[in-house]
């Protein structure tokens, strides 16, 4: 577990994703016949040799903040990096990365003791929050912090029993994770390429996975992310079936078709597969949310496109929680898909 409390921990805003990309790296250089980074900051790791080539890919980047501002009073003004709920901001702790290290904060409102009756029923925005590192005024908070500086919620990993876990960017640590364990299974030998991809800027338009994508051109390829739990209340089973430990989720669309729209012998593949070797699935068809799986597959000609998933409870949050039985089964499903599609690689296109 300390790998994926690592990745979980790093600190990795949309175009700020070195601290996972280092991660990343290192652990692939142990498994993979050759490691480089791109122009874009996708870090690609390769193995295997032949005409064939499959493409995984999960993003290295989180939902965050940036700073904007800082008064005369020394507190932080700042703007989103991703889609987060302004109702979860009020009073989270944060940490912004700086030249001087990183600087925890805490996120600060207006007391709800001298706030008027209708200012209680309104949805307090991000722009109306401030940043609070404790400096006595501006000066003093400029001396460790600067316009630009990318800001993270506060690192949290833990675990609840000894299945169900938390921590913060779990979207997408959990499938970078995913990713290295499969780079160790697959055999040196394999006669076709695999090209395993750690994605920037998924966040903020799935932009890391156009550039690779474009670049390797595979035959095939998987994104490996994280999908919304529905076992809470509150939300419907007409809105979600998904329940955390009953198994990974194989897509069939994303956001109502405006995203991946799995290709059908590739979703098949998978189904045949998870059957095949007795691993739990679950089948995931969403009205909101796109992977990188969305732009990979409109890339150059079309690219068949599948889409592995782990249900989380509570994604693009300070704190998200999931199941390690998913975690693990989203390796077995991805490495015997691989290992069993390598022999079958004809007739996608």
């Amino acid at each position: 577990m300390e790998l994926l409390r690592e990745l979980c921990n790093a600190h990795a805003v949309s175009g700020f994703e070195d601290e996972v990309r280092e991660i990343m790296r290192r652990e692939f250089e142990k498994s993979c016949d050759s490691v480089e980074i791109d122009s874009f900051g996708n870090v690609i790791a390769t193995k295997g040799d032949g005409e064939k080539g499959i493409m995984l890919a999960a993003h290295m980047d989180e939902i965050g903040f940036m700073v904007k501002f800082i008064n005369e009073k020394g507190f932080i003004n700042f703007i989103k990096i991703g889609g987060i709920d302004d109702r979860l901001l009020i009073n989270q702790r944060v940490v912004i990365r700086s030249k001087s290290g990183k600087i925890p904060g805490v996120i600060g409102s207006k007391p709800p003791h001298l706030q008027k009756e209708e200012e209680k029923k309104k949805i307090i925005r991000h722009d109306e929050l401030f940043i609070d590192i404790g400096a006595r005024n501006k000066k003093d908070a400029e001396k460790i912090v600067e316009v630009g500086d990318p800001i993270v919620f506060e690192p949290n990993f833990q675990k609840l029993n000894d299945k169900i876990f938390y921590g913060k960017a779990i979207d997408d640590r959990l499938g970078c994770y995913v990713l290295l364990r499969v780079m160790e299974r697959i055999p040196s030998d394999i006669p076709i390429k695999i090209f395993a991809v750690g994605t920037t800027q998924e966040e903020v338009g799935l932009k890391g996975a156009r550039v690779a994508a474009f670049r390797i051109n595979p035959d095939c390829a998987f994104a490996i992310d994280t999908t919304i739990a529905g076992d809470t209340p509150m939300i419907k089973e007409t809105e979600s079936r998904l329940k955390i430990g009953n198994g990974p989720a194989i897509t069939i669309t994303e956001a109502s078709g405006r995203g991946v729209v799995t290709h059908p012998k590739l979703r098949e593949f998978m189904i045949r597969t998870a059957k095949r070797y007795k691993i739990p699935y679950q089948v995931d068809v969403l009205e909101g949310g796109m992977t990188d799986g969305a732009i990979i597959y409109l890339t150059r000609e079309g690219v068949p496109t599948g889409v592995i998933s782990i249900p989380c409870r509570y994604i693009h949050s300070p704190t998200g929680i999931f199941s390690i039985d998913d975690v693990n089964n989203a390796i077995k499903l991805l490495e015997k898909t691989i290992m069993d599609l390598n022999m079958e690689m004809n007739g996608l296109r």
